[in-house]
């Protein structure tokens, strides 16, 4: 699925990029990256050293190395951490089988990990698997290190204890827009509205009808193409599965819901939705026929982002005009400790290092001043637009939905390769072989009774689980 890969190369970049994980894709920046002068990774006194009598190296189980390739700057986290007197042993793992070679190594007890990196399906089906354990005994989120991220671990609580060590966050899209089409059209700049506060569905929703009823007799013209459809609904801050800390529940009928899937049935509807896979911004924004292209930035930088005779601008996905509180669809760099691992001083000080690399300011103004080195036609102002939207101002919204079951979260369970809970986001927005569009009524009843089975499942699967660990 397309979409694994993209989430796979996001968090692959905010790992070795720290400051701004979503970077340029291909090579073409590299060089430019390399001109950029290193900032001196000193030792801090913050992290103690691993003590010499605990075992100083991890196993990380991934799809790509936390060790610097040849030529390659090494990361600050690992510089840190080898000041501290740690290292890390890669076992690489193909991403369509990364799960089961951590199931073998666990059943085996032979090379098993002692760091995995947070996905979908971590939390809660593999935690009641007893795949990890709860990261309380070496990580304090009351301390000052971890005090931000503390309300998002505390989404990953099973039996009151926490499985997920949060490192950083990024947008997970953002819209990409040409500036040159705007003017001609005779459009508000979505930028202008996004500083002002009217950046909103209203706002984003007329500006694609005016485009699209621009068009002359013989002209397509579309409002958006891309991925936008998840992160618009949970502009609202609602997802379509709850968790109270003890129990999963349906959120399918909250009207809230009902509202963004209405809104996204009508832009689908009208016509403003090019279904196409473009790939990136410059083939979606390259004709002028396309108003907004939604991805991760990936697909907006290197070579798939603007050039020298470009006007790109970026704003976040429109938010909900019913609410004044600012929601995010996140990408979450996030560390799972695995059951059984014996280092835990060496895994505390790997955390420690991590969050210390996406909090120290000055490697964060590396980080920027790298990346608009490797990105040159990228201003200032679309920057941090992409580091605001990545803060704290922001509530990161998570939906378990992803983490529930084969069937409601793996991209694999069904013939059409995407889970329940993407249908359910996505459905509405599009048509299917017959051309048929369904509303949102209709998709609701179509997956009401899975996913109230799935949830009646995992919640006896943490009942059972909370008695055995209390």
């Amino acid at each position: 699925m397309k979409l694994k890969k993209i989430l796979a190369f996001s968090v692959a970049m905010t790992a070795s990029l720290s400051a701004f994980g979503c970077g340029s894709s291909g090579n073409s920046s590299s060089e430019a990256t390399t001109t950029v002068k290193k900032v001196a990774v000193e030792d801090t006194q913050e992290i103690e050293n691993i003590p010499d009598d605990a075992q100083k190296e991890i196993i990380w189980m991934g799809t790509y190395d936390l060790n610097p390739r040849k030529g390659q700057d090494k990361t600050v986290e690992m510089t840190l951490f080898n000041n501290k007197g740690g290292t890390v042993k890669f076992s690489q793992v193909a991403d369509n089988e990364k799960f089961d070679k951590l199931a073998a190594a666990l059943m085996s007890q032979k090379d098993v990990p002692d760091i995995f990196k947070y996905e979908w399906m971590a939390f809660p089906a593999q935690v009641l698997k007893d795949m990890y354990q709860p990261v309380d005994e070496i990580v304090d989120f009351d301390a000052p290190l971890w005090a931000d991220v503390k309300k998002n671990a505390d989404l990953f609580v099973m039996g009151g204890k926490h499985y997920v060590a949060p490192i950083n966050f990024t947008v997970g899209t953002l819209m990409m827009y040409d500036q040159d089409v705007i003017d001609s059209e005779g459009l508000n700049d979505p930028y202008e509205l996004y500083l002002e506060g009217s950046w909103n569905w209203d706002t984003w929703y007329e500006m694609m009808s005016e485009f699209c009823d621009n068009a002359g007799p013989d002209e397509e013209r579309y409002g958006i193409n891309g991925w936008y459809q998840t992160q618009l609904i949970q502009q609202t801050g609602k997802t379509m599965v709850n968790y109270d800390g003890e129990k999963f529940t349906s959120n399918l009928d909250d009207p809230d819901i009902e509202r963004a899937e209405n809104l996204l049935y009508d832009i689908g509807k009208n016509g403003y939705v090019n279904p196409d896979w473009l790939g990136n911004a410059r083939k979606a924004l390259a004709d002028g026929n396309i108003l907004f292209y939604c991805m991760g930035t990936w697909a907006m930088t290197g070579n798939n982002g603007p050039k020298d005779s470009d006007t790109w601008r970026v704003v976040p996905v429109p938010s909900d005009p019913n609410t004044s509180d600012k929601y995010m669809t996140a990408d979450m760099l996030a560390y799972m400790w695995v059951k059984g691992s014996k280092a835990k001083e060496a895994v505390k000080t790997w955390f420690e290092c991590s969050r210390m690399a996406n909090t120290d300011q000055e490697y964060k103004d590396n980080g920027k001043e790298k990346f608009l080195n490797a990105n040159l036609n990228w201003t200032e102002d679309m920057y941090q637009v992409f580091m605001d939207c990545s803060s704290s101002e922001y509530q990161m919204v998570f939906d378990y939905g992803y983490g529930i079951s084969s069937s409601m979260s793996d991209d694999n369970a069904n013939e059409d390769g995407s889970c329940v809970t993407r249908k359910l986001y996505e459905s509405v927005n599009k048509t299917d072989e017959n051309g048929k569009q369904y509303s949102w009524s209709e998709v609701r009843d179509s997956y009401s009774s899975t996913v109230n089975a799935e949830l009646k499942t995992i919640n006896e699967a943490v009942e059972k689980y909370n008695a055995a660990n209390s």
